[in-house]
């Protein structure tokens, strides 16, 4: 018996993972080796299950977080481009 695929994960959910991860970053809860390694999981993951929605809709979850610098602008390069959104 097959798995089914797994569902798309929300362009929400997207950014709250975004969000709770450079701020464990900032806060020197991650040495930079955690970070990157939870980094790199998270964008894999992402890749694996999708984000769900449309483009506009992913970047209207995400476009707020880096204006409101709630991550920094090279999390936000990093990020977009790994997941082909830029």
């Amino acid at each position: 018996m097959a798995n089914a695929p797994l569902a798309p994960i929300p362009p929400a959910r997207a950014a709250q993972e975004l969000t709770k991860l450079s701020a464990m970053r900032k806060s020197g809860e991650l040495a930079q080796d955690e970070y990157e390694h939870k980094f790199a999981r998270m964008v894999s993951e992402l890749r694996d299950r999708r984000i769900g929605g449309t483009r506009a809709e992913i970047m209207a979850a995400l476009e707020p977080l880096r204006l409101n610098g709630v991550i920094t602008a090279a999390e936000w390069d990093r990020f977009v481009s790994q997941l082909g959104l830029a």
